[in-house]
C-alpha cells in the first residue's frame, strides 16, 4: 500500500468504509496514526475493528484531529458532517488528499489528473494503456480500479494517472497534477452543487492546486471547457495549456474500441497528456490498436467471420447510446432491459446507422413500437436469441452490438452480469 510518515502520531477520523475509507484506513494505521472510523453498515465497521477506535465521527470529541477523511459519496453540501468540521476548524478530505501528503516520501514519479463530465474512465485507462505500451511504471486509481493508497507505490519514473470526480476534487486541496486535464462539461450532480456554476467551479480546482508550471489541457467540444481553458490560459501563458483539438486526430478508424466522434475527443486529450510526459508519436500510435476499452463500455468483444461483437452494456439511457450507434456506419443493435423512459429520443439522429434492431428483455414491446417506423425490429425477449439471430443474419464489416439504453433488473443482477452474459454467448459462437 501507499503511506507516510506524514501520518504517524496524528489523528485521523474517517466516515465512510467502502473501497476508499477502508483503503485509507489501512494506509493511516501503516503510517503510524490514530484512526477513529464509522460506516453505517455494520460489516464495514468489522473490516476496521482492529486498526481502528469504531466511533461516528459526527459524535466525537474531534479534538487534537488532523483531518476527517470522507468517502466521495457523502454529500458534503448538505451532511452534518461539514458543520462538524467547520465548528471544530479540521478539513474535509478523502484518500486522494492522503495519497498528495504521501507524495514526498515516494520514488520520483508522476501525477495524472483527469476529469470532465464524461469519458473520464475511457480517457483514463487510454493514457494508462499507452505509458504501460511504452515500458512506463505505471499504475491507475482514483475513480477508477483500486483505491490509490491500495497500490504499490511505482519504482522512480513511474506515473500514477487518476480519474477524479467532482466529488473527490471537492475534499483534495494540495494534489498538485504534473498533468491535468479537463475533457468538457456539461450539467450533472447538481443536486450536490449550488447550481451548474459551482460545479464548474469544482472541476477547474484541479487546476487550480497545479503551481502553475504544470500541463493542463482541455478539450476542445463544448463553451463551457474553452471558458475554464481562457481562464487558466490567461493565468498562466500558452507553453503549459493546451487545447486538444479533436480534428488534429488521425487514424481512428484503425482503433477498434475507440470509435465514434464522441472519442475523438479522449483520443486528442489522451496523446497531448502522454506527449507532455515525454512519449512519441512512434511509442503512442500502435499502442491505439491494442486498447481493448472498458469493460462493458464499448468493450471489444471478440471478431469472428469479419464481424465485430461490441459490449456496451453500461449504456443503461438512451444518451449513453447514442454515440454507441454514432460510432459505427452499420450496426446490428440489441437494445432494451428494463426501461428508464417511454423514448430513445437521443437515440433517433444515429438510426441510420443501424441495420436491424433486436429487443431484449421488459422494454421489448415498447421499444419494437418506437423503432418499427425507422428500422427493421426483432422481437428477441431473450440476449441469447438476439446474438445468435443477428449472427446469423450480420455480414462481414457489420457490428453486433449490445447498447440496450436500460437498466438490467428484468433479468439481471446490474449491467456487468448483462455483459458478462453477452460475453459468454458471443464466445459460445
Amino acid at each position: 500500500m501507499i503511506t507516510t510518515p506524514a501520518f504517524k502520531d496524528r489523528k485521523f477520523a474517517i466516515l465512510g468504509l467502502a473501497r476508499s475509507g477502508l483503503s485509507a484506513a489501512h494506509a493511516l494505521f501503516a503510517g503510524g496514526a490514530e484512526v477513529l472510523a464509522w460506516d453505517n453498515d455494520e460489516g464495514a465497521r468489522a473490516k476496521v475493528a482492529d486498526i481502528a477506535t469504531i466511533a461516528d465521527p459526527l459524535f466525537s470529541d474531534l479534538t487534537g484531529h488532523a483531518a476527517i477523511v470522507v468517502s466521495p459519496g457523502v454529500p458534503i453540501n448538505r451532511h452534518p458532517i461539514a458543520d462538524k468540521a467547520k465548528a471544530a476548524g479540521i478539513p474535509l478530505i478523502g484518500d486522494i488528499e492522503l495519497f498528495a501528503m504521501a507524495r514526498p516520501n515516494l520514488p520520483p514519479h508522476r501525477v495524472v489528473g483527469i476529469t470532465g463530465t464524461n469519458g473520464k474512465s475511457t480517457t483514463t485507462a487510454l493514457v494508462h494503456h499507452l505509458l504501460e505500451s511504452a515500458s512506463v511504471p505505471v499504475c491507475m486509481g482514483g475513480n477508477i480500479g483500486l483505491p490509490i493508497l491500495s497500490q504499490v507505490p511505482l519504482p522512480a519514473g513511474g506515473v500514477y494517472v487518476l480519474e477524479l470526480s467532482s466529488y473527490q476534487i471537492d475534499i483534495t486541496h494540495s494534489l498538485a497534477c504534473d498533468a491535468a486535464a479537463l475533457i468538457n462539461l456539461s450539467p450533472d450532480h447538481l443536486d450536490r452543487y449550488d447550481g451548474y456554476g459551482s460545479y464548474m467551479a469544482s472541476k477547474a480546482r484541479l487546476f487550480e492546486m497545479q503551481s502553475g508550471k504544470e500541463f493542463a489541457v482541455f478539450g476542445k467540444g463544448d463553451a463551457d471547457t474553452e471558458r475554464v481553458y481562457n481562464e487558466v490560459l490567461a493565468r498562466r501563458g500558452a507553453e503549459c495549456v493546451h487545447l486538444a483539438d479533436p480534428q488534429s486526430v488521425t487514424g481512428q478508424a484503425e482503433w477498434p474500441a475507440l470509435q465514434g466522434p464522441h472519442n475523438l475527443q479522449n483520443i486528442a486529450v489522451a496523446i497531448a497528456i502522454v506527449e507532455s510526459l515525454g512519449l512519441t508519436q512512434a511509442q503512442w500510435r500502435p499502442a491505439m490498436r491494442s486498447f481493448n476499452g472498458l469493460t462493458h463500455r464499448m468493450e471489444v468483444v471478440a471478431e469472428r467471420n469479419g464481424i465485430l461483437f461490441i459490449n456496451d452494456s453500461k449504456a443503461t439511457n438512451a444518451a449513453s447510446t447514442a454515440p454507441a450507434l454514432a460510432s459505427y456506419p452499420r450496426v446490428h443493435w440489441i437494445v432494451g432491459g428494463l426501461p428508464k423512459t417511454d423514448n430513445l429520443d437521443e437515440c433517433i439522429p444515429n438510426f441510420g446507422h443501424v441495420v436491424k434492431a433486436y429487443t431484449i428483455g421488459e422494454a421489448g414491446p415498447l421499444f419494437h413500437k418506437l423503432l418499427s417506423p425507422y428500422m427493421p425490429v426483432e422481437r428477441s425477449e431473450m440476449m441469447g436469441a438476439a446474438v445468435h439471430s443477428a449472427a446469423a443474419q450480420a455480414q462481414p464489416g457489420d457490428v453486433i452490438m449490445l447498447s440496450p439504453a436500460c437498466a438490467s433488473f428484468d433479468q439481471f443482477k446490474d449491467f456487468e452480469a448483462r455483459g458478462d452474459a453477452f460475453r459468454a454467448i458471443v464466445e459460445a459462437l
